[in-house]
């Protein structure tokens, strides 16, 4: 039988966690790009060491938005000032629902005067989508699936990332001139082998780095003149593996689960979205296991993006945010696992019962949206989402989510692995028995550089 909406959907299930925790959507890979272009340890230390292309054509969703009402649309939506905006950089917008909690959040590309590109996951996009198309907005919409959703193989624009020590030089090969010299998130365009190309001023992981973007056609012969570029910097391609697990580094924490399974005041939006999309599709794993859809809905606080919700326009959500402003809030923290109880949790892979659910490598996420426990004393101070390994630091680390009082780097807890009883219905998840692991508390980003060059949210780092 089939559902026509996502309302109609979770009226078949107990709950929307009972969804979620039992999708049976599968392991969740990068399309486009091989696992692999070398190894996924030596793709991690180009980041650090010499120059790393990610190509991000094919994973992420676009979104166009056009109209002499874009910008009224997108201030209304987000928690973010546009007082000021400029069209010579770009955003990072945060939407929240009527109660103040994150539907997701995707990079706003400026294109030129009422027209704008939005680009990330699903959920932000939808929520842009109905509003546009239900509200009272002269405002045209134009979804670009990701490839994973397509059929004939095609974007509407190729997206590349430079980033390492080196991408600076790398880039000066390219344009045949020093690149422009750009503040952080600032936009440009550029010629590369004869094609315009724009370029955003970014950095991820620490380091300097460029998000070159253009038409479609163009994306072999850019992507041609940049491997050339950098032929004698050390210039590596970056798998899926390595794509996945940069992000326990940078300290951004990339998939957050959308807070729209639950409130009457967005019941219209769940009756429009489709029963077969992402948020009926969405997988939630790990050892935290509440009842209650809520407790797995995160603050802008939460995410770090505090510092981003501005009061001076009005936007869905304003109101609930100016009520948990003054209150306490939980901190994002980094949680360096201890590399013994690591080590013994991998052993039990070697046993033929009572084995730990399995830990992939790079990233140890086996659902959309991880949720694992963390504790002091067996009471949960905390949620981890993401669990990746570095061989740049030979650390298993994850990016979570503490009470204040735990928070500070330095103090010990505990990373609960696994699921309850067994483990879900998941096709990702094999029957395990839940393990403890030693944890301590690091700042986030974990990584200095990082810590020195971006601002408070991780890489995506812009009000």
């Amino acid at each position: 039988m089939s559902h026509r909406s996502l309302e109609d959907l979770l009226g078949t299930v107990e709950s929307p966690v009972e969804l979620l925790r039992n999708s049976q959507t599968g392991a969740n890979v990068f399309p486009g790009v091989p696992p692999e272009f070398t190894n996924w340890r030596d793709e991690q230390h180009a980041w650090q060491t010499t120059c790393l292309l990610f190509d991000q054509s094919f994973h992420m969703n676009d979104l166009l938005v056009r109209g002499p009402d874009a910008v009224r649309l997108l201030s209304q939506l987000g928690v973010n000032s546009f007082e000021g905006f400029a069209f010579d950089r770009a955003k990072h917008f945060v939407p929240c629902t009527p109660d103040g909690y994150v539907i997701g959040d995707v990079i706003l590309f400026p294109l030129a005067e009422d027209v704008f590109n939005l680009v990330g996951r699903a959920p932000a996009l939808n929520w842009v989508t109905y509003h546009a198309e239900t509200g009272d907005y002269d405002v045209e919409v134009e979804l670009d699936l990701r490839t994973a959703l397509r059929t004939d193989g095609r974007r509407r624009s190729y997206r590349f990332q430079l980033q390492g020590p080196n991408a600076m030089q790398v880039t000066e090969n390219v344009l045949r001139q020093a690149p422009p010299d750009l503040r952080f998130f600032h936009t440009t365009t550029v010629t590369i082998a004869g094609k315009t190309v724009g370029a955003l001023r970014h950095g991820m992981v620490g380091q300097p780095g460029w998000e070159l973007f253009g038409p479609w056609e163009d994306r072999e012969a850019v992507l041609e003149a940049i491997l050339i570029a950098g032929e004698d910097l050390g210039l590596r391609r970056s798998g899926g593996r390595a794509y996945s697990s940069n992000t326990v580094e940078s300290g951004w924490i990339p998939s957050p689960l959308p807070a729209v399974y639950s409130g009457g005041s967005l019941r219209a939006y769940r009756e429009w979205l489709p029963a077969t999309g992402y948020e009926g599709s969405a997988s939630v794993g790990g050892s935290f296991d509440s009842d209650a859809i809520e407790d797995y809905y995160f603050t802008p606080w939460d995410l770090g993006y505090g510092s981003y919700v501005k009061f001076d326009h009005d936007f869905v959500g304003r109101e609930a945010l100016e009520r948990m402003a003054e209150g306490e809030h939980r901190e994002k923290v980094t949680l360096a696992l201890d590399d013994e109880d690591v080590t013994r949790t991998i052993g039990t892979m070697f046993q033929t019962s009572d084995r730990a659910k399995f830990m992939d490598w790079p990233a140890a996420v086996y659902s959309m949206h991880q949720y694992d426990k963390v504790t002091v004393d067996g009471e949960a101070v905390g949620i981890s989402t993401w669990i990746s390994y570095s061989s740049n630091e030979g650390k298993m680390l994850t990016l979570a989510v503490l009470d204040a009082e735990y928070a500070e780097p330095g103090t010990e807890v505990t990373f609960v692995w696994g699921e309850e009883d067994g483990g879900t219905t998941k096709p990702t998840v094999e029957p395990h028995v839940q393990v403890e692991i030693g944890a301590v508390v690091c700042p986030v980003p974990y990584v200095e550089a990082v810590r020195t060059s971006y601002a408070p949210g991780g890489w995506r780092a812009t009000s």
